[in-house]
């Protein structure tokens, strides 16, 4: 594995997945022939989904490249989730700006947080949908008024399809890391020729 902190190093594009809380660091060499760094500048601006104020903006350090990097305690405020990026060019001449390229990188839990939860979203439903099924046979009202505003509960059936759905979701999830850790699982057929 090659040395992440060495700028010379830096992997080639934006990273898909961070951990908040560390050091990050890509370049962008394909810029260079139609935006030279003596006559332009380069900066990320991203947003987590659903919007909000919070706005994160990476300029980069331009020395032989357009390198980007983000310190630990740039990331560490960074909130856990997904987030649409644009990448930014300006002319230095005349202040005009356009958006070259567009994408979106999750933000994921640091594990050293003692409040991170390491589940994704799937997992989680799964967890909550068991929850209600337990609380059901106490509570079986599925219908009910207060104050003239009516309340439907979802049936038990309805409790078990999302929970299946979401079971398969959170399989789905682990089987796509397992892949791409090189572990099988029961889905892998071997086959020797």
């Amino acid at each position: 594995m090659a040395n992440l902190f060495d700028p010379t190093l830096a992997p080639e594009g934006e990273p898909k997945k961070v951990v908040v809380g560390d050091f990050i660091q890509w370049k962008r060499t394909d810029l260079i022939s139609d935006y030279p760094l003596a006559e332009y500048s380069a900066e990320y601006v991203a947003r987590i989904h659903g919007g909000g104020d919070t706005e994160i903006k990476l300029p980069a350090t331009e020395n032989d490249t357009y390198l980007f990097t983000v310190d630990s305690a740039t990331s560490a405020s960074f909130v856990a989730g997904r987030y649409y990026w644009q990448l930014e060019i300006t002319q230095t001449s005349s202040g005009n700006r356009i958006v070259v390229d567009r994408g979106e990188f999750e933000a994921i839990v640091d594990l050293d947080n003692n409040q991170a939860d390491p589940r994704n979203h799937a997992e989680i439903m799964v967890s909550k949908i068991e929850s209600l099924l337990e609380g059901k046979a106490d509570s079986d009202v599925t219908y009910y008024m207060i104050n003239g505003r009516a309340l439907t509960k979802l049936s038990y059936k309805e409790l078990q399809e999302a929970r299946d759905y979401y079971r398969a979701e959170a399989a789905r999830l682990r089987h796509i890391e397992d892949l791409k850790h090189g572990r099988t699982n029961g889905n892998t057929i071997k086959v020797r020729f």
